[in-house]
């Protein structure tokens, strides 16, 4: 049920703060980040979800009672979700599955219904999140299509509110702007605005690798989209409310340049950001470095990081996702996704209770841990081990991970073919590789074929 009595929580939405940066190189140029990751939501679609939902409050389109229907990548999915929710109503979002887990897990949080689609498949598919969305809101009563894409109070959030912010931040003195593109509202809105207060601004376009948009503001072609890991900017298409004339320079960010900027900002300057604010980064210091004169500089830090923990900032992930460059042998210690030698390898001892090791399994999300004695490969233990153990008197928790495990397991020197590796991963067992040096790591089958897909 809808209140006449808005929210407290929606008068946090803006005036975020606006940072400089102070230790990186940005050549001749003074950088600053507008930190929308400060909204209560966590990112600068909180904007969007407040103008929108209160654009169909206004004209009709929707009612007390009625139900939230959007297509996204995850923050405007939030942002919705925040203030519809505030408001009462029902909020159902088509969200593409390679999104982060956390932000799932914090729609979910929010009381959104969600629906995960595939992330391969492009405009005109029936599993196409877009499509899928407006195929969910026809058919539900009561029903508001937010459509982010199409929506003109998309870009109103910034024409009248982020606009604005920045020019009197920046005491009426920028010269240029990094934005991304996706659903394209910012750079439109703030398009709009600044060609009033200062139409010689310069936007610069940060776009990931294999999207379409950087091509198309280069050659006016929409080009063939490949695929990427950044979440929430770069399109296969190009939106409708796209106003791309303020752009003067664009550049395609690869996913590993993106992904180490964003953990650099946090290591260096402190600020904990995503993906997306990874791209828009990297672009800003580019251009930035490759001015020959002053220059006035305002990017975002478009949300916060705390929902890419298991991502952008897990190495384990950014391993599995070729993203983080690791020393190279040329045999099988290659295709080990946690390595001893790196302290990556989750562990037990032979002392240690079965409840220990099936505790760092859960905690770790592995199914088999090495069991170590002074960093000595003395056996091998599963679930499966653990559940013979315990599966008759749960008391058995307590007994030490000696009784349980596998001992003087076989193992594979580092040296071994990838047909000696798949004849033991075949048997179901897992793969050991060690040799007189010591333990070096496990394989699994999806360590075999996340080595695989790199190497295609």
């Amino acid at each position: 049920m809808t209140s006449d009595t808005r929210p407290a929580v929606l008068d946090l939405i803006g005036n975020t703060p606006l940072v400089p940066v102070t230790r990186f190189d940005t050549g001749p140029c003074a950088l600053f980040l507008k930190l929308e990751s400060q909204n209560p939501g966590g990112s600068i679609k909180d904007r969007i979800g407040l103008t929108m939902v209160e654009a169909a409050e206004r004209d009709g389109r929707l009612k007390p009672g009625g139900t939230v229907v959007e297509a996204t990548a995850g923050n405007t999915g939030l942002g919705l979700a925040l203030v519809a929710r505030a408001k009462g109503y029902r909020v159902v979002l088509v969200v593409p599955d390679k999104m982060a887990t956390e932000k799932v897990l914090h729609l979910k949080a929010l009381g959104a219904q969600v629906h995960v689609t595939r992330s391969d498949v492009g405009k005109g598919h029936p599993d196409y999140y877009q499509d899928r969305a407006a195929a969910l809101a026809a058919g539900m009563p009561g029903a508001w299509f937010a459509d982010q894409f199409n929506n003109p109070a998309n870009p109103l959030a910034h024409e009248t509110g982020t606009g604005p912010e920045i020019w009197a931040q920046m005491g009426h003195d920028v010269d240029a702007i990094v934005v991304g593109v996706g659903s394209a509202g910012t750079v439109t809105g703030l398009s709009r605005y600044f060609r009033r207060v200062q139409p010689d601004l310069a936007f610069v376009l940060a776009d990931p690798a294999g999207s379409v948009v950087a091509e198309y503001t280069r050659t006016g072609v929409v080009g063939e989209a490949g695929s990427w890991a950044v979440e929430g900017i770069g399109e296969d298409f190009i939106p409708a409310i796209a106003d791309l004339s303020g752009v003067r320079a664009a550049y395609s960010i690869p996913d590993d340049e993106s992904f180490a900027s964003a953990r650099e900002l946090l290591q260096r300057e402190g600020i904990l950001g995503g993906s997306s604010t990874g791209t828009l980064f990297a672009a800003a210091l580019r251009w930035c470095r490759e001015q020959t004169s002053p220059k006035r500089v305002v990017s975002f830090v478009c949300d916060t990081g705390t929902r890419y923990l298991s991502k952008v900032y897990n190495d384990a992930w950014m391993i599995d996702q070729g993203l983080l460059s690791r020393r190279r042998y040329g045999d099988l210690r290659d295709v080990v996704s946690r390595r001893f030698e790196e302290g990556a390898v989750v562990s037990v001892s032979p002392d240690d209770t079965l409840l220990t090791a099936f505790q760092r399994m859960r905690i770790a999300d592995v199914s088999q841990m090495p069991v170590l004695e002074a960093e000595r490969l003395v056996g091998v233990i599963d679930e499966s081990d653990v559940l013979m153990s315990v599966h008759a008197d749960a008391a058995h928790f307590g007994d030490p991970v000696r009784t349980a495990m596998t001992a003087a397991p076989h193992t594979l020197a580092p040296s071994a073919s990838l047909a000696e590796l798949q004849a033991v991963l075949d048997r179901g067992l897992v793969a050991i590789v060690a040799d007189e040096a010591g333990f070096h790591g496990l394989i699994t089958r999806f360590d075999l074929l996340n080595h695989l897909r790199r190497t295609l």
